[in-house]
């Protein structure tokens, strides 16, 4: 009796070993398609070009029955250091929904603009969004002296050495932003 159960026992743990060994096939495994995805993803995306930049975040309320509802209106400009610019706005319920919104909006309304080989700009300019108004100087060596959001504006657009000044006393840094945008365009290069 004892030999008995020993070979059914045997023949038993044999099938278990052929049944799990059977199920699998070779290559079929899920964690190997996983890798095998996520393998393709990495190497077949490519780095986003643009960088981008968040010049003001706010809060919008709009008043219906029973309470407020808040949602939120980001301004953001995205460039690619290279002569690529843009100034974009979104508004969305969620904030970070917001951010992404504006930076395609930046993306999508992006310019392009002819550097000298200095990375500056070839020629003093001067526009006017609204109430902004802004001024931009070539300043080989100087660096890039310029205050809020046109800041951002000339250094995602790549330009190094240049001298800005708000003339206007608006304070709305969407519109600076707009305003230094619009002197850009002055030198925007040209589509051939």
């Amino acid at each position: 009796m004892s030999e008995d159960t020993k070979t059914k026992e045997n023949k038993t743990d044999d099938t278990k070993k052929t049944d799990g060994k059977s199920s699998k096939k070779k290559g079929d495994s899920r964690s190997g398609k996983k890798q095998k995805k996520r393998k393709r993803r990495r190497g077949g995306s490519r780095r986003d070009e643009f960088d981008a930049e968040i010049i003001d975040v706010r809060r919008v309320t709009r008043v219906v029955a029973g309470g407020r509802r808040f949602s939120f209106r980001v301004s953001a400009v995205a460039g690619d250091h290279k002569g690529k610019v843009g100034v974009g706005l979104g508004k969305a319920n969620d904030i970070s929904d917001a951010i992404g919104k504006a930076i395609n909006n930046a993306k999508k309304n992006s310019i392009k603009i002819e550097l000298t080989d200095d990375n500056t700009i070839p020629y003093p300019i001067s526009a006017k969004f609204n109430a902004s108004v802004v001024d931009m100087h070539p300043a080989p060596g100087r660096g890039l002296v310029s205050g809020s959001s046109v800041r951002d504006v000339v250094r995602l657009a790549g330009i190094k050495d240049v001298s800005t000044k708000l003339i206007s006393r608006s304070k709305n840094k969407l519109n600076n932003a707009r305003a230094a945008v619009e002197a850009l365009k002055k030198i925007e290069a040209k589509e051939e």
